[in-house]
């Protein structure tokens, strides 16, 4: 195998490595820096379905967040810690369980939770803490007293060797974005976007008013928000897990009515509230998106959830109404059953029940699709025969015509429609260094997909994930994954090795994978990437500096390599790595003083000449 790659990586590394040391020869004495965040988001990432399609922006801020204002593990609810999506259910019904048989004096305490290990409290420190339950009322003082203001400017500046050729002739972005919160009552914000490219006229902007845990209301939000209930049949958010190391949270979605600060169009724009009466709780919620000059969209949303210890079932009812027909290019037989029409009826049951080792659920929907009802049904469970091992098993079936614009579960596809498949994955966690994931997952389509021309198809999907763990200060990581889809068949692996201390954390990683596509020619292909991440904490300085060199050869699109990015506060990617060539990237933040952070990112990829049009 010709190592083609590797020249790019040298010639970062020649290029990059003196400026890296004059910033490494600043260097401090001795004073424990706060836990890093950023590396746990990109543990976090690194190893989530490769797509370059999801939204992260939310995550991220939500984690960030947690981190100014911790939830009292003593006051947690089970949607305070969903919040936390790297934690399985077991793992937050354990944390609830052990907080109300008796409520907890310090963090120590949660070695003796069943179900975590100490690398899972590890991750866990920086997002919780542990306080006497509060007796004040709710009062505007108080809202204002324990509140967090911030307000961040954004500038992206891309440069363009030649702008004629370019589509986005304008490289430059700017956002702006303020946001005051309260964690127990309130939380408001406000957010100003100018685009980059053809769009740059395009001004975009959003706010919300959320208000929590006023006496009967749970939730009450003004302005962008998303709506999320059972399986995400009927409602639900654009991110989650789906597929991913993660084995045991598949099928999951934080539930409610809640705040969105992004501008996206995944957002409803509206009013929504949930209040609760006893074991009841009423959700009620409407939209209006306006998709272009002719076709406006509202949104009528309605849910009952009755919880009493661990059961739970709800009902979940929807009508889409616009003022012009929804319609695809009809000649593109992949979305022949798509929703087409000027309205559209969706609703749902689902439930939950949690006995002994076993945790079942599961969400029954039907939309109205013309002259047809389409049906789409999730059922499945999690068992826990020991605190060391989880299992879960998925089932789910997409009828043809069943198909939500609303809806986001668990599916092969971006878009839950015509599929029937059967997931099941295991965890198993050997004392406190080891631990092994995988899970497999058959899908079949009686209809044509994307990508694949010919009906019925069907297809696998594995992963394998070992993970060990340093009593020190190292760890390592190794994924491979099989996948065959239509009549392309994807082999890929990655390892990590991760090394850190108190003030360096580097990161090796390497990616490759092989690709046999029956509908292309050349038939077989391959491509791999090698990478070095650097991290410096300075001692005596409130500065960290993150950077990257890296080389890559993915000369065909079937064998692009996604790979997380750190960048800017609020800002990150998983960008698709597609040529021959290198890329090299440095962050740099400097917490100034306590109110005033600056960060600054500077990125570049080089190809190889022969790779450029």
């Amino acid at each position: 195998m010709c190592l083609q790659g590797l020249p790019y990586f040298c010639v970062m590394m020649r290029r990059f490595l003196p400026l890296l040391i004059s910033f490494l020869t600043l260097s401090a004495w001795a004073i424990n820096p706060p836990t890093s965040v950023d590396n746990i988001i990109q543990d976090i990432y690194s190893f989530l379905a490769e797509s370059d399609e999801v939204d992260y922006e939310e995550l991220q801020e939500h984690l960030l967040a947690l981190t100014e204002q911790p939830i009292n593990l003593n006051e947690a609810t089970y949607d305070d810690l969903a919040q936390l999506r790297f934690l399985s259910d077991q793992q937050i019904d354990a944390i609830l369980l052990y907080v109300y048989q008796h409520p907890m004096d310090n963090l120590y305490e949660l070695r003796l939770v069943e179900g975590l290990q100490d690398y899972e409290i590890r991750d866990l420190l920086p997002f919780v803490c542990v306080e006497p339950i509060k007796t004040d009322s709710f009062s505007i003082r108080n809202i204002f007293r324990y509140g967090h203001h911030e307000l961040t400017a954004r500038i992206d500046g891309r440069y363009l060797e030649n702008p004629k050729r370019n589509l986005q002739s304008d490289p430059i972005y700017t956002q702006f974005r303020y946001r005051f919160l309260n964690k127990d009552h309130l939380r408001l914000g406000f957010t100003l976007q100018r685009p980059t490219g053809l769009d740059a006229h395009h001004l975009l902007y959003g706010g919300y008013l959320q208000l929590k845990n006023i006496s009967c209301i749970r939730s009450l939000v003004i302005g962008n928000y998303q709506a999320s209930f059972g399986q995400g049949l009927v409602a639900a958010t654009p991110f989650h897990f789906g597929k991913s190391r993660y084995v045991l949270s598949a099928g999951t979605n934080a539930e409610g009515i809640k705040y969105h600060s992004s501008v996206t169009t995944e957002s409803l724009h509206g009013i929504g509230s949930t209040i609760q009466i006893k074991d009841w709780n009423l959700s009620g919620w409407y939209s209006y998106n306006k998709d272009n000059d002719t076709l406006h969209h509202h949104l009528i949303g309605l849910n009952t959830t009755y919880q009493k210890n661990r059961f739970k079932i709800g009902l979940t009812l929807t009508e889409n109404l616009y003022t012009d027909s929804v319609h695809y290019y009809r000649n593109t037989e992949y979305n022949q059953h798509y929703f087409r029409g000027t309205n559209q009826f969706v609703g749902g049951i689902n439930f939950r029940y949690v006995k002994g080792i076993g945790d079942y659920f599961g969400e029954m929907a039907t939309t109205q699709n013309l002259q047809h009802w389409g049906y789409g049904t999730i059922i499945g469970s999690r068992l826990t025969p020991v605190s060391n091992l989880g299992l879960i098993v998925l089932y789910r079936y997409y009828s043809p015509y069943f198909d939500n614009s609303q809806g986001y579960a668990f599916s092969e596809t971006t878009r839950i429609n015509d599929e029937n498949g059967l997931y099941f994955g295991i965890n198993y966690r050997r004392l406190s260094n080891w631990q092994l994931s995988w899970y497999g997952d058959i899908f079949y389509f009686e209809g044509k997909k994307y990508s694949i021309n010919f009906s019925p198809s069907w297809g696998f999907d594995t992963m394998a994930k070992i993970s060990y763990l340093s009593k020190d200060e190292w760890k390592n990581n190794i994924m491979v994954r099989a996948k065959l889809k239509g009549k392309k068949e994807t082999y890929s692996a990655r390892f990590q090795y991760i090394w850190e201390n108190e003030q360096w954390r580097l990161l090796s990683e390497a990616n490759a994978n092989l690709v046999r596509n029956s509908n292309n020619k050349p038939l077989l292909t391959y491509a791999y990437s090698l990478s070095q991440d650097i991290q410096y904490s300075f001692l005596s300085f409130p500065i960290v500096i993150q950077t990257r060199l890296q080389g890559f050869r993915a000369l065909y699109w079937d064998n692009r390599i996604y790979q997380y990015e750190n960048d800017v506060l609020y800002a990150q990617s998983m960008s698709a790595l597609y040529g021959l060539g290198g890329r090299v990237y440095i962050n740099f933040r400097w917490k100034i003083i306590d109110q005033l952070s600056l960060y600054f990112r500077i990125s570049e990829t080089i190809y190889a000449k022969k790779w450029v049009q």
